[in-house]
């Protein structure tokens, strides 16, 4: 067996404790930290974005209003599975990226740009993302929703429809959008409930008890659709009440 000499167990003793109370690199720290820039908060942000995009898809866009107009219009057509579900939806989604481009373009120029160079943190970056998404679902928000939320959470009146908070905004404006998607939807539903009504009429009169109207309705209000050229105007008029 070795021995080592009093010095040499010293410093196999110490070292060890030296090594672990060296003053760390300040890149390291500042990596690390809360800081901006961070490839694991970038991560995190990331991750969690994706976990909760669908929500925001809905409710912070005009993803919802489109597509209860989409069902509104099969519905009223008396067709059950055409366009399909997956079809309503893509439609919904592209249409929804058309409207949000210019809100997409500013926040990531405001907030994703800046926090990727490190200038900013998460939490500014979150913050300064926020403010094109206020000022986008402002326009289309109605006073008695916003006004109903406020008198719900307990908030003073604010001055502006900037000093809302996101708490009272986000609900005020799904609300307002499901009450838009509906009234569209049912003026949408007029024409066609029309046709039905005569349809029934007409075969009701002539004995035509056999056959059920909606079998001579429906090819009647595809034509009808067809010949005004139905998808045309509906994208047009969908469209222009974002403008």
């Amino acid at each position: 067996m070795v021995k080592l000499s009093p010095t040499v167990s010293s410093l196999l003793v110490y070292a060890p404790m030296r090594l672990s109370k060296a003053p760390q690199d300040p890149n390291e720290l500042r990596i690390t930290g809360l800081g901006g820039g961070s490839p694991q908060w970038t991560i995190v942000i990331l991750l969690t974005f994706l976990t909760i995009l669908p929500s925001i898809l809905i409710c912070t866009t005009p993803f919802a209003r489109l597509l209860i107009v989409f069902h509104f219009l099969r519905q009223a057509l008396g067709l059950q599975t055409t366009p399909s579900n997956q079809t309503l939806v893509g439609l919904s989604v592209i249409m929804t990226f058309f409207l949000m481009q210019p809100t997409g373009e500013a926040i990531y120029r405001d907030s994703i740009v800046p926090f990727r160079a490190g200038q900013i943190t998460a939490v500014d970056a979150l913050v300064r993302g926020g403010a094109p998404m206020r000022q986008f679902m402002s326009h289309y928000v109605r006073e008695q929703d916003v006004a109903l939320f406020l008198e719900m959470a307990k908030q003073p009146r604010p001055e502006t429809i900037d000093d809302v908070s996101f708490r009272v905004l986000l609900p005020a404006y799904i609300l307002s959008e499901l009450k838009a998607g509906f009234q569209i939807g049912a003026v949408l539903f007029l024409p066609f409930l029309v046709v039905d009504m005569v349809v029934a009429s007409i075969t009701t009169s002539v004995g035509m008890m056999q056959l059920p109207p909606v079998v001579i309705s429906t090819p009647l209000k595809l034509l009808l659709f067809l010949m005004v050229d139905g998808w045309h105007l509906l994208i047009g008029a969908l469209m222009r009440s974002f403008s």
